[in-house]
């Protein structure tokens, strides 16, 4: 399997992207300013196994398709930043709900319901830098000469996402924290879902123009 140099080796590059906010930690974010600690914890699971499964599309080849492929990885962009931007207007024009949302137990409905995790899926799975990421890096870590090439990707893979959960948990809890103080005030309040839709927003519009261009 994956020696322990190259583990060690792929765990420092990944804590290192990972590091850099992208798609997932502004989403995360986003969800939490507007909803609260559980959605973000939530979507973090949810966006957590949106990219393992980009983890299995490379270590079965279809990864090397999206990385060659303009054409194939220019549709996956678009469609996640068309959902992000989706997202972004729904959550503006719900921002004035926010108030009954807070003053329900639990923080209001849809947290930590299937639709919660399916929309952490869905940013996970179409995020480009991390498609990127292990289309055009993870095969560079893996030994051929150990064997079991598919077994070291998907181990790879999951020191990744391992990393990453921890990470953007720790952003959607501190998001989540700073949430309470906007709920002190109805102004602050009804600002909440303006900020995660307009930062949700203005992050499908980056995802959009930003990336490959070749």
């Amino acid at each position: 399997m994956v020696s322990t140099d190259r583990l060690a080796a792929f765990a420092a590059l990944s804590l290192l992207l990972i590091a850099v906010p992208g798609p997932s930690v502004l989403f995360v974010v986003g969800r939490a300013l507007a909803h609260g600690r559980r959605a973000a914890l939530t979507t973090v699971a949810g966006n957590t196994l949106g990219a393992y499964v980009l983890v299995v599309a490379v270590a079965l080849g279809i990864g090397s398709v999206v990385e060659r492929s303009v054409l194939v990885f220019t549709a996956l962009k678009l469609a996640g930043a068309a959902y992000l931007v989706y997202l972004g207007v729904r959550a503006w024009r719900g921002r004035g709900s926010l108030r009954a949302a807070f003053a329900q137990p639990g923080g209001g409905p849809g947290h930590g319901s299937l639709r919660t995790l399916g929309e952490g899926f869905a940013v996970g799975v179409a995020n480009p830098k991390t498609m990127v990421f292990f289309a055009a890096v993870l095969p560079q870590f893996v030994d051929p000469g150990q064997g079991h090439v598919t077994g070291q990707m998907l181990l790879l893979g999951l020191v990744f996402n391992a990393i990453a959960l921890a990470s953007d948990s720790v952003w959607g809890l501190v998001a989540s924290g700073a949430r309470q103080w906007f709920a002190r005030s109805p102004r602050r309040l009804s600002a909440v879902g303006g900020i995660g839709g307009l930062t949700m927003i203005g992050l499908g519009v980056t995802v959009a123009v930003t990336g490959r261009k070749d």
